[in-house]
């Protein structure tokens, strides 16, 4: 059963998602064009995208410490394990930034969030599918300059029908966003994939065939999403192994780096050429996962 997806709620139950007037739409054009942040170049965007396995417990870690110095354009989290009622004002209203939330009907599980210090001209919560909405894995935010979808895609290790759900979502979303290029839209798709795409993105590829995270018909998928024009923004720059963003904590794996390649910038391919740089920054503390990075030069 699809409906429309659902307009975003913020912990105040104001409704957001709305599409702007065209006067208002120069607008915010115009000010993107002037935002000049922490002395980055003005044409250029940084976004950074983070499963935090629980943002209220982040939160005690130092996370707005880290926001502020780090001061990303654009900041996506995932697995936020909150409704936006169960926040502080500070998680939700970071000076410099507004925040968007999708959250599961279930309290404490999935979510998604993201902080912007640029003003979308639209962001809804889900993309079309009930019976994937209603676990608040995404939000759809669309800039002047491409659309972003910040997804938490599902894990699919518990049992093969969790597994089934987790590739029936991989289908469903790949037909939405080939649907969105299409149109001629410029995507931006980041977040936590659930999946190692190749060999070099796990410490321990042929112990790990069997397992949910890198079975043929997972790896299967990822090869369908780059078929359709979409690229790996990490491998424009680093063809290299040992590069990870997940590890297992109850085995202390991250002090071996012994881990797993789970999280992603995806572009689609014709906004190549707006990407200048993409990286892993495997030094920042506070979740099993360590956040990933794009910057794009617009």
């Amino acid at each position: 059963m699809s409906f429309k997806p659902r307009p975003h709620t913020a912990a105040t139950t104001e409704k957001f998602a709305v599409d702007t007037s065209e006067s208002e739409r120069r607008t915010i054009e115009s000010r993107h064009k002037e935002l000049l942040p922490y002395g980055r170049a003005m044409n250029e965007v940084t976004l950074v995208s983070w499963n935090v396995n629980g943002v209220r417990a982040i939160e005690k870690k130092g996370f707005l410490k880290w926001l502020r110095e780090t001061a990303p354009d654009i900041l996506c989290l995932q697995e936020t394990k909150a409704h936006p009622d169960q926040l502080s004002p500070a998680l939700l209203s970071p000076e410099d930034y507004t925040s968007y939330w999708d959250y599961a009907e279930r309290k404490g599980y999935s979510g998604v969030a993201i902080y912007t210090r640029r003003q979308p001209l639209r962001v809804a919560r889900g993309f079309g599918v009930e019976r994937f909405d209603t676990e608040g894995r995404v939000l759809v935010a669309t800039y002047p300059e491409f659309t972003l979808l910040n997804v938490y895609f599902p894990n699919g290790k518990r049992d093969d029908e969790r597994l089934q759900y987790k590739l029936d979502f991989y289908d469903a979303f790949l037909d939405y966003i080939v649907g969105l290029r299409q149109k001629g839209e410029r995507l931006i798709i980041c977040g936590d994939v659930n999946t190692a795409h190749t060999e070099i993105d796990l410490s321990n590829p042929r112990d790990n065939e069997n397992t949910s995270g890198f079975l043929a018909v997972e790896r299967a998928w990822m090869d369908r999403l780059m078929a359709h024009g979409f690229v790996d923004t990490f491998r424009l720059f680093n063809a290299k192994g040992d590069n990870y963003t997940w590890w297992d904590m109850r085995t202390r794996a991250r002090d071996r780096n012994v881990g797993w390649r789970l999280d992603y910038f995806f572009a689609s391919d014709n906004l190549v050429d707006s990407i200048s740089g993409a990286g892993i920054l495997p030094d920042v503390m506070g979740s099993d996962h360590c956040p990933v990075s794009l910057t794009l030069t617009t």
